[in-house]
């Protein structure tokens, strides 16, 4: 059951498909693959993606507190062009290959491991309004930057390249990098999905990592 929805999720295969390669029905297959999903995103999910307990409390980017620091970057989901003309305008976002996209932002540490994953967004939603409601803004305390600081930020370009290549390396997975053709207005799923596939990609990042972390 696992490795059929590990292979689901990785090459996105239609559930006709899966039943006629596992010698399953096609109900069975949707009932695997559903029941699954549940099981890893109620038990891996929270192991694998949380943010540092003490991250509202680092005040400092220096020392082991500098892992608390977050970059945060948006990704999107491509989906079917919707029929309603209200849908069209409300999921529209030119930067996908349909023009319509779900829109999911997520959050690493400097160690390039995934900590949050916002909610599931519409694609013509504004990265600003994402990050008000994902909370993540009630972490910073506002303060002077001091020098120390200012060559902290020096680091902010490779930091946001690397969130880019885990994006990347997220929509590996069919499931995100394709046309997604589950229901468009059904969030609950759809994010239920999306954080199953990123705990996996944190997984795979602890054995690949994108560049080791060095002083």
């Amino acid at each position: 059951m696992l490795v059929v929805t590990l292979w689901h999720l990785k090459h996105y295969h239609s559930e006709c498909y899966i039943a006629s390669e596992s010698n399953l029905s096609q109900p069975a297959v949707n009932y695997l693959l559903s029941t699954v999903a549940d099981i890893l995103h109620s038990c891996v999910y929270p192991e694998l993606v949380s943010i540092p307990a003490n991250v509202s409390i680092s005040r400092t980017p220096h020392g082991l507190q500098q892992y608390h620091k977050l970059i945060v970057d948006s990704t999107f989901i491509a989906i079917p062009e919707p029929y309603d003309s209200e849908q069209r305008k409300a999921y529209y976002h030119a930067k996908r290959s349909t023009n319509y996209a779900l829109k999911v932002q997520i959050a690493c540490d400097f160690h390039h491991r995934i900590v949050h994953v916002s909610e599931c967004f519409r694609g013509s939603a504004h990265d600003i309004t994402i990050l008000r409601e994902s909370e993540l803004l009630e972490h910073p305390h506002g303060r002077e930057l001091t020098d120390e600081d200012n060559n902290f930020n020096h680091g902010i370009n490779s930091a946001r390249a690397a969130i880019e290549n885990i994006n990347q390396r997220l929509k590996a997975y069919a499931i995100l990098g394709g046309v997604y053709r589950g229901t468009i207005d059904d969030f609950h799923k759809a994010i239920k999905i999306v954080q199953v596939v990123r705990a996996l990609c944190n997984l795979k990042l602890i054995k690949h990592p994108i560049r080791r972390y060095t002083k």
